[in-house]
């Protein structure tokens, strides 16, 4: 008699619910950044990533904002823009770095997160995503060497 597996189950706070509806947001508003990409070039990207932190609650306005000027300041050749509906940093039309706000997914912190275009490589293991809860002087000098760096 053969026996037959049965197929792994899902387990923790998730298991069997699909997407949240936060996470279902960001994908429509990802959707609507790639159709809007296709009508053409926006008159000024950077305007609407202002405007997006902009709608942001306080908090997340402070840093976001603070996270903006120190990418814009730090690698001026990077390409504002958005990103499932959040501020984003290109380079040769591929998001490097972006911002998550806390608000967004309910999360208890804001995240600073660069992707695979980023240089941070060190080793076989490097962190590519960093909390946020506040701003200092040595928070934005840490963040704008990210930045300089992942710009290569």
């Amino acid at each position: 008699m053969k026996r037959t597996q049965s197929p792994a189950k899902e387990s923790g706070p998730a298991a069997g619910k699909g997407f949240t509806a936060e996470e279902r947001a960001a994908m429509k508003e990802r959707a609507a950044e790639l159709k809007s990409a296709r009508r053409g070039p926006k008159a000024d990207p950077e305007s609407e990533v202002l405007a997006k932190i902009g709608q942001m609650p306080e908090a997340d306005r402070v840093l976001a904002a603070r996270v903006h000027e120190i990418v814009r300041s730090t690698a001026p050749q990077l390409a504002p823009r958005l990103w499932y509906g959040m501020p984003a940093y290109a380079k040769d039309g591929k998001v490097l770095c972006f911002f998550q706000s806390a608000q967004k997914f309910k999360s208890r912190y804001a995240t600073l997160g660069f992707s695979d275009v980023a240089a941070l490589d060190d080793g076989a293991v490097w962190p590519t995503a960093f909390a946020l809860t506040r701003m200092s002087a040595a928070v934005d000098q840490r963040i704008g060497a990210l930045v300089r760096q992942a710009a290569g």
